[in-house]
């Protein structure tokens, strides 16, 4: 099994997953988001390969071949984008097709390999729809707004592994993540969760951007990683795109109240103006709440964590020195 980005908040616990299933596992990341500290240290069917994804994938020999492979390694956070949009624009797609076209001949028996595409919920962009379907149309703000150039590299992404799956007929699935939390993720990036947790734990105000009515649906990680497997193992997945999260919603104000009362805290809500947290003129969603019939009738997903569980598991990882 090879994993780019295997090292990362998803990476780390699909790791896991393939190593206690009996996996022997590849995982290539350059941990620029990642930290080697997620993965064991020694397993005897684990390798560890940092490097930026193209260059280990140029450097495998002829005869390197995989049973399956999890393209999870991009450019994370709104944050991230904002700050280096021509990075985070090039990582996505460069790395993406790179994989693709190393996926098309590097089975046992040299042909293509079960591959999934980490996609976001991001791609639908500003769409006022409710809930979001995989086949609905998508809505981006202008090109002069960076905020919407990760929507757009994600969507050109799973243009690409459509392609790949219509050319070469590569057993392809895309995942479109709908704010995946839990331990191992931290808020450096903007993510909102563990922001929340960790001022929360040091009794700090608690910020939240614009006036915190837009709402969410949180999933925790490890219902997310234990799901991902069963999809590339389900051959009438391939070629098809599927929202992956819990649609439970709830508004950020609510979370960050949620987040106080479960840990205790003596924390106060602060609003910060989004041009004050981003950019002037950052456009947020005021809802994203996946419609999850199709991956419930295709594999029977169902989120079972309840994102109280996701607060505190993450408090407990974060008191171990871990993500502050």
């Amino acid at each position: 099994m090879l994993i780019s980005g295997g090292s990362g908040f998803i990476g780390s616990h699909l790791t896991e997953r393939l190593l206690a299933r009996g996996d022997q596992v590849t995982v290539v990341d350059n941990l620029s988001t990642g930290g080697r500290a997620n993965l064991p240290q020694f397993h005897e069917r684990l390798r560890f390969i940092e490097a930026d994804l193209k260059d280990a994938l140029g450097a495998f020999g002829k005869g390197e071949r995989f049973e399956e492979i999890y393209h999870l390694a991009a450019a994370v956070g709104v944050k991230l984008v904002i700050a280096d949009p021509i990075k985070s624009i090039e990582t996505n797609i460069e790395q993406t097709s790179a994989i693709l076209r190393f996926a098309t001949v590097r089975s046992a028996d040299g042909g293509p390999v079960p591959t999934l595409i980490a996609s976001s919920s991001e791609v639908y962009g500003k769409s006022a729809k409710n809930p979001f379907n995989e086949d609905d149309d998508v809505v981006y703000g202008p090109t002069t707004f960076t905020r919407w150039s990760y929507a757009c590299t994600k969507a050109v992404d799973e243009y690409l592994a459509l392609a790949y799956r219509a050319r070469h007929a590569l057993p392809v699935v895309v995942a479109r993540f709908f704010n995946t939390v839990g331990p191992r993720q931290v808020g450096e990036y903007g993510m909102v969760v563990p922001r929340f947790v960790e001022a929360a734990l040091a009794d700090k105000p608690i910020d939240v951007y614009g006036d915190g009515t837009q709402s969410r649906c949180f999933c925790d990680v490890r219902d997310v990683a234990g799901v991902l497997p069963t999809l590339l193992a389900t051959p009438p997945c391939y070629g098809r795109i599927f929202n992956l999260g819990s649609d439970r919603a709830m508004t950020i104000r609510e979370l960050a109240d949620l987040v106080i009362r479960t840990l205790g805290s003596s924390s106060q809500i602060r609003l910060v103006p989004y041009s004050q947290a981003y950019i002037a003129g950052f456009e947020d969603l005021l809802q994203r709440r996946p419609d999850l019939a199709r991956v419930r009738q295709a594999v029977g997903f169902e989120a079972k964590i309840p994102i109280e569980q996701t607060i505190r598991d993450m408090a407990a990882w974060m008191k171990n020195g871990n993500g502050v």
